[in-house]
């Protein structure tokens, strides 16, 4: 098999990044987009040249000349729609996160094990030239045995509403939303230790700053303003085997100076700072030494990071390399959220078995 057929579950924002990526990539045929709107799932078919467009994802799932999908949905359906997928015999890639708890997550697990498909979860920091050039340095031991690490996303006045503001269907807030990003990145430069305990705190004190009408934000179509059940903020201590921690805070609404993102990782050799922008600690001949890597951008680059993702899934999906995110490290992701919002619920440290 020299393409990858590729079928596409939603038909908003984030399905057209992977579009475009599919699109651009020569070893990729498309053929079907599904949404619960047909007339979206058949403009956004048409616009790809897609062949077919379905209102319900189960006839795509059943479509013989379709061997890889990917999950674009709301975080309420990603568990269950993976599962189908990988039962029908395709390759997937779900969007972040894998799930809204670890029950939905150890099924999506445990389907890809009784499975032969690529499972890969939409972490698409990853593959961004900033980070795949600090995790070259880190593989190769240029900052030794890594110990420690931060990682932050502030938004000031940020949240999107709709189901993105709805707990039963988001799982959660900016935690879920946004935070993951940050949080899967540190973990993942740190080498994906297993985590030991978590203790962790939410507020929902600013609610959705509606009242904000001088900043621009992002709104979804069905943004409203009396609806929202989702956390503001939240932050955690993560402690691994071995003693190595991370830092984490997220928020959607913040009394905060400025919007802002960092993730840094510390080791015995050295340091770096991947977010906003890619720069190494480090010391040489009794000095301390700061390296500046020459990348296009030094920060995240979004299109060239889903360009990335999506290659290494076709990549991984016919034989040709593994998955940089495998659906074991969703899972794991997932029982760090998990163990923040109940530590924050309960008001004390979560042991994870």
């Amino acid at each position: 098999m020299t393409k990858l057929r590729i079928g596409v579950i939603g038909a908003g924002s984030i399905a057209a990044a992977h579009l475009d990526a599919y699109a651009a990539h020569p070893d990729v045929e498309l053929i079907a987009v599904a949404d619960i709107n047909l007339d979206r799932a058949r403009a956004v078919a048409d616009r790809y040249g897609a062949a077919r467009a379905y209102d319900d994802a189960h006839d795509l799932l059943a479509a013989d000349d379709i061997d890889g999908v990917s999950i674009c949905t709301w975080n309420d359906t990603h568990a269950v729609w993976a599962t189908a997928a990988i039962e029908a015999g395709k390759h997937v890639l779900v969007e972040k996160p894998l799930s809204r708890t670890v029950a939905e997550a150890l099924a999506v697990e445990q389907a890809a094990a009784a499975s032969d498909r690529v499972v890969q979860v939409g972490f698409v920091r990853r593959h961004s030239p900033n980070c795949q050039v600090l995790k070259s340095f880190i593989d190769a031991g240029e900052l030794g045995e890594m110990y420690y690490a931060k990682a932050s996303l502030i938004r000031r006045v940020g949240n999107p509403g709709g189901w993105f503001a709805q707990k039963d269907i988001a799982g959660g807030g900016p935690l879920l939303d946004i935070g993951i990003h940050v949080l899967d990145l540190a973990w993942y430069l740190m080498g994906a230790p297993k985590a030991v305990t978590v203790s962790g705190n939410t507020y929902d004190v600013l609610g959705n700053r509606a009242n904000i009408t001088t900043m621009p934000r992002y709104q979804v179509s069905d943004y409203d303003p009396t609806k929202n059940s989702v956390e503001d903020m939240a932050n955690a201590v993560i402690r691994f085997e071995g003693g190595a921690s991370l830092m984490l805070d997220s928020s959607y609404s913040l009394h905060a100076t400025r919007d802002s993102i960092g993730v840094s990782v510390y080791g015995d050799k050295g340091g770096a700072d991947l977010e906003p922008d890619l720069h190494i600690a480090t010391e040489m001949h009794d000095s301390v030494v700061n390296i500046t890597p020459q990348i296009s951008s030094g920060s995240f680059e979004l299109g060239k990071a889903f360009t990335n993702e999506i290659a290494n899934f076709v990549d991984a999906g016919l034989g040709r390399a593994e998955s940089v995110a495998p659906v074991g490290h969703g899972l794991e992701i997932v029982k760090i959220l998990e163990a923040i919002y109940a530590s924050a619920q309960d008001g004390r440290e979560v042991q994870l078995g």
